[in-house]
């Protein structure tokens, strides 16, 4: 009925199911989800309302292009048209299971003159650039030089020097 009153060009009626509602609203109130998916979670809710695509705009504070790209997406995918597509540009050059090797390397062993890896000597251990490194370190939240535990030095001088020399007092 009320795309009958609108002006313009018509649009399609946009109609959620059960499933696809809850799963927008689920995304809206979570605390951990992309800002730009939850927009686009909004958008669709409201359109699903049956508001034409200038009201939801106005309602939400954005664009009316918008609007319009992401009901038109939802109603090309379904909830699938809301995600992301592949972005242009370079592609990655290191495998998940190189990213997953240098995680476990870096949790499971250590260097052989070392207490802790350091970004250039894992770098070195696997042959790749330190920048690499400190991006997985920091994408998971690595950080060797922190540890649990007190770590007693593995060098062999200074394990000497500490057990075998007496207390002067």
């Amino acid at each position: 009925m009320a795309n009958r009153l609108a002006r313009g060009r018509p649009m399609a009626a946009l109609v959620l199911s059960e499933d696809e509602r809850f799963y927008l609203e689920r995304q809206v109130r979570r605390h951990r989800v992309a800002r730009s998916l939850s927009d686009r979670c909004r958008i669709v809710l409201a359109c699903g309302e049956g508001l034409q695509s200038k009201v939801v705009a106005e309602r939400l504070g954005i664009c009316e292009r918008t609007v319009g790209k992401w009901r038109r997406r939802f109603l090309e995918g379904r909830i699938d048209g809301l995600l992301d597509e592949p972005r242009s540009g370079r592609p990655r050059t290191i495998a998940d299971d190189e990213v997953a090797a240098v995680i476990e390397r870096t949790l499971q062993t250590l260097p052989a003159d070392a207490t802790h890896w350091s970004i250039r000597s894992m770098a070195a251990a696997v042959g790749h650039s330190h920048t690499t490194i400190r991006r997985i370190w920091n994408a998971f939240g690595l950080q060797p030089h922190r540890s649990q535990t007190f770590n007693l030095s593995r060098d062999p001088a200074e394990t000497a020097a500490a057990t075998c020399q007496p207390c002067s007092r």
